[in-house]
């Protein structure tokens, strides 16, 4: 790496490990609560373009996409109410991360995942069932608590249980499921909109009772990460544990490491203080900025409101559906890429090549909008209808195998045991922040900034480059707990935060 950003090869602890069969169920079992994370966001952009669902709860959002040639085609679904159903998850999640923080760390992360797949069910129900938009709203903040707690256990725990060799690709398998849920939820929209008799909505919220209840099944099957039942105070129940996910009888090395991370964390009376200490910038400084870019690539934009934005660019009901469906295939086959990938080239050159890609796909979607789409008409020919999805794509691919899994791996495996369950919920509190800020956001940037909006995250995406090369500091094949050691103390810039 240049400028000496990677560690040193040879210098990490390599603790012997198998790849058991209860390290992959049991990271199965955990990750399909980024099933229903990403359920719940491709879910409402379906929901937001049937005529039935916006009768029903947005009857001004509704009156101006039947009337061709009414308002600009970019600002039809300019409505702040319709941004809050979709952004009120988020805000709910911000909230709930830091209750889940508490939980992550006293009751551990396994009784966290439970509770998030409780209020997915409820929330669920109520989504399913509303019969006003009082109750789709109350619906919608319980899944933002679900997601709130989901988020802060999974990717820890993933981080925990994996082998160091493969840590990455099993970390990954939350960020793959957030695509898979994505990706059903499109095609579940895509089936769901034919319906006839309005009721198709409901329907598309109640198979959301699917992730959900595996979620909470799973939860109850797996077994808590050696790490944190160590740090809870069951030492002979943690190394029992660790001796089954690893496959070995010896695991008295990784075992004192882990009793004497736990040690360090419990002298940690504050961790909401400790976090803030110098020592512990680089992991809290990388984990915010992560999280505030992954959200300015524009990504969770285009897959909120794929099936709004394709129908605001000319095409049809189905073809919107149709075009999301194909943009969620791209999003799940990209990020079996990276799981791939990521422990053999590293998280930073997959970071890199993205933005490259980002930027250059962003740039040619403006200038094809910018050109050939009037404001007022449906006139986007065959011919750049076809080049604006597979430019969108293009941006979709490149973000599935870089910034959004490595926005959730990358701060799960950096912070210290001591600070790591509040690093996490800074972690989703400030992804959370700003999905909420760009969900409530987005559809009046797209009716005030037209085809510049795309010209707006591309400006973002350089910068993003130029963080990924010159801050971030390669974590590949570095044991979890040597990552201060290894990896902070090693950088060029950030081993000044260190005495």
């Amino acid at each position: 790496m240049a400028g000496g950003f990677a560690p040193a090869a040879g210098t990490t602890t390599a603790f012997e490990a198998k790849i058991t069969p209860l390290v992959i169920i049991s990271c199965i079992l955990a990750s399909t609560g980024g099933l229903m994370f990403g359920y719940d966001v491709g879910i409402s952009g379906g929901v937001t373009s049937m005529p039935s669902f916006l009768e029903k709860f947005f009857p001004v959002v509704y009156r101006r996409t039947q009337q061709p040639g009414l308002e600009s085609n970019y600002c039809k679904y300019d409505n702040q109410g319709l941004q809050l159903f979709t952004s009120s998850l988020y805000i709910a999640a911000l909230i709930a991360t830091f209750l889940a923080s508490v939980t992550t760390r006293r009751l551990g992360r396994r009784l966290t995942m439970l509770i998030a797949g409780i209020f997915f069910i409820v929330g669920t129900v109520l989504n399913a069932t509303a019969v006003n938009l009082a109750m789709l709203i109350i619906g919608r903040l319980l899944l933002g608590c679900g997601v709130g707690f989901a988020n802060q256990a999974v990717p820890v725990f993933l981080s925990e249980i994996a082998p160091t060799r493969i840590r990455g690709a099993l970390n990954i398998l939350f960020q793959l499921n957030v695509t898979i849920g994505i990706l059903f939820a499109n095609l579940i929209n895509y089936g769901t909109a034919k319906i006839t008799g309005g009721w198709g909505w409901r329907l598309s919220f109640g198979l959301g009772g699917i992730p959900a209840t595996l979620l909470t099944i799973g939860s109850l099957i797996v077994t808590d990460s050696p790490n944190s039942l160590i740090e809870r105070g069951h030492l002979d129940e943690g190394k029992s544990v660790l001796r089954r996910i690893r496959g070995i009888e010896n695991v008295e090395p990784e075992y004192l490491e882990l009793v004497e991370a736990s040690r360090v964390a419990k002298a940690v009376k504050v961790p909401v203080r400790d976090i803030l200490l110098r020592k512990n910038r680089p992991p809290l400084v990388i984990a915010i900025w992560l999280q505030i870019f992954q959200q300015f690539t524009g990504i969770n934009a285009i897959m909120f409101y794929a099936p709004v934005l394709f129908r605001t660019l000319g095409f049809g009901g189905d073809a919107s559906l149709y075009s999301a469906v194909i943009t969620g295939a791209v999003n799940v086959l990209s990020t079996l890429v990276s799981i791939y990938s990521v422990d053999k080239i590293g998280r930073r050159i997959l970071l890199l090549e993205a933005c490259v890609q980002m930027f250059l796909s962003q740039v040619v979607i403006a200038i094809v909008l910018g050109f050939k789409l009037k404001e007022n008409t449906d006139d986007l020919s065959k011919g750049f209808a076809i080049l604006v999805v597979v430019m969108v794509c293009t941006f979709v691919s490149s973000f599935a195998w870089s910034w959004g899994p490595l926005g959730w791996l990358i701060p799960s495996e950096t912070f210290p045991l001591e600070t790591r369950s509040i690093g996490q919920s800074v972690t989703v509190s400030v992804n959370m922040l700003f999905t909420f800020v760009i969900a409530q956001a987005f559809l009046s940037m797209l009716c005030h900034l037209k085809f510049g909006i795309f010209l707006f995250f591309s400006g973002w995406v350089f910068i993003m480059g130029l963080f990924a090369f010159f801050i971030l500091p390669e974590t590949k094949n570095v044991p979890i707990e040597e990552i201060t050691e290894k990896v902070w103390k090693q950088h060029w810039y950030w081993k000044r935060f260190f005495d």
